[in-house]
């Protein structure tokens, strides 16, 4: 199983292709369902990303990040629920 940074970077690197889907734990302890576009890394610990869910860019911290897969982007449009 490819590790976390390594499926973010395929998404980035083949973004017309590919999307994140991942479970979300917020700074308030609310867990959301997210798809994710992602952008680029800001440090070692934070994730620029444009959020389809919300319909615009957003910082996830990596740490808060669960169940993250690879995700073919055709399967999905904007917006999507978050869930």
């Amino acid at each position: 199983m490819p590790n976390l940074n390594a499926l973010l970077r395929r998404a980035m690197q083949d973004s017309d292709h590919y999307v994140i889907e991942l479970d979300y734990l917020d700074a308030k302890g609310q867990r959301t369902h997210r798809v994710i576009s992602p952008i680029r890394f800001l440090g070692k610990d934070r994730l620029l990303a444009l959020c389809l869910c919300r319909e615009e860019p957003r910082q996830f911290h990596l740490n808060r990040c669960e169940n993250v897969r690879l995700a073919r982007a055709e399967n999905f449009l904007m917006p999507l629920a978050v869930g």
